[in-house]
């Protein structure tokens, strides 16, 4: 049968949960992957209130929605980032402190254990998130990088998440990296890197979002067929590269939807994520988990794109074949 086809809430939070899961409820969402921040999902709330889980499940049950993973991409980014300004606006206060950088990781580090520990409370298997990377600023090499600094910043991303995954473990929860340009991993060889520093533990594996292979120029079904044991979690989300030999798929320091940047975000179907190739791929993989759109367009209303790109996924997305076409043929 289709994949369930969940909303991730973090572009959402602006809004009280009750009202978005009314709203994804009327749409026809199977169910929502819950942010760690709005009023969405509190993983302290989760770990000192023994009702709490109950009343989110009732909440999204009460509008005929699941949940199948909590998205833990703010906190999580702050265990590897070199900490600066920037990192204030994302992070909660208790975690952000005094902004020191060894004390902002270390209390990074520890909510994520706990976000291990409230998904488990969720009767949830899968954290979405993303890591920090202490070595994402030295992508360009000048002045030169040192490349022996480049492996010590992988070894370092596997000191501090090698507890965190402890955790996981201890609490039958799996956590889904993004791949994502300013994260550990965000190609086909910063992946394999990646997993490669953790010895490959089966508690860490990926979320897959095609859209942040567009701008990349790479293959995101050929990244499904390489990394697909270690698909964990899906986002539907879309990109469109707009280059036109004034515009560069650096970006140009441009804020997402100005004139004159070389890519965009856009909602599924409407760019040039090649989404049929890569359920084929999802298929070939076993995938079967929910497929979460993250619906981020600077050009069009969100509750039009939201429902738009829900009708998309649910024409688009198919099962695999449990016959082969020619079987009426094979005589018996």
């Amino acid at each position: 049968m289709p994949r369930p086809v969940t909303l991730i809430t973090g572009q959402w939070a602006d809004l009280p949960l009750a009202e978005l899961a009314a709203k994804c409820g009327a749409w026809g969402f199977d169910g929502l992957e819950l942010a760690t921040w709005g009023d969405h999902f509190d993983v302290v709330a989760a770990l000192a209130d023994p009702g709490y889980c109950d009343g989110r499940r009732e909440l999204l049950a009460s509008h005929d929605l699941g949940c199948w993973a909590i998205a833990a991409h703010l906190v999580g980014q702050a265990v590897c980032d070199p900490i600066d300004e920037r990192h204030r606006l994302i992070l909660p206060p208790e975690v952000w402190g005094d902004g020191e950088l060894g004390g902002v990781r270390a209390r990074a580090a520890e909510r994520m254990k706990d976000t291990a520990r409230a998904a488990a409370r969720m009767g949830l298997t899968v954290v979405t998130g993303f890591t920090g990377s202490p070595i994402w600023h030295r992508l360009y090499s000048f002045p030169p990088n040192d490349f022996a600094e480049i492996e010590r910043g992988y070894e370092a991303f596997a000191e501090a998440w090698e507890p965190i995954l402890d955790v996981f473990d201890a609490e039958g929860v799996r956590f889904a990296l993004e791949v994502h340009p300013t994260e550990i991993a965000y190609d086909f060889v910063t992946t394999r890197k990646a997993l490669d520093a953790l010895g490959r533990r089966p508690a860490f594996g990926i979320n897959f979002d095609p859209s942040h292979l567009v701008p990349q120029f790479l293959d995101a079904a050929a990244f499904v067929d390489d990394f697909a044991d270690r698909i964990y979690h899906v986002h539907v989300k879309d990109a469109k590269r707009q280059l036109d030999g004034r515009s560069s798929i650096l970006g140009g320091h441009l804020d997402f939807g100005q004139p004159g940047r070389g890519w965009e975000f856009v909602s599924p179907g409407h760019g040039d994520v090649a989404f049929e190739a890569v359920f084929r791929a999802l298929n070939r993989a076993g995938y079967d988990g929910p497929l979460s759109i993250e619906w981020e367009d600077a050009g069009m209303d969100r509750e039009w794109g939201a429902a738009d790109a829900l009708a998309y996924v649910r024409r688009t997305d198919f099962a695999p074949s449990t016959v082969a076409f020619d079987a009426a043929f094979s005589g018996g």
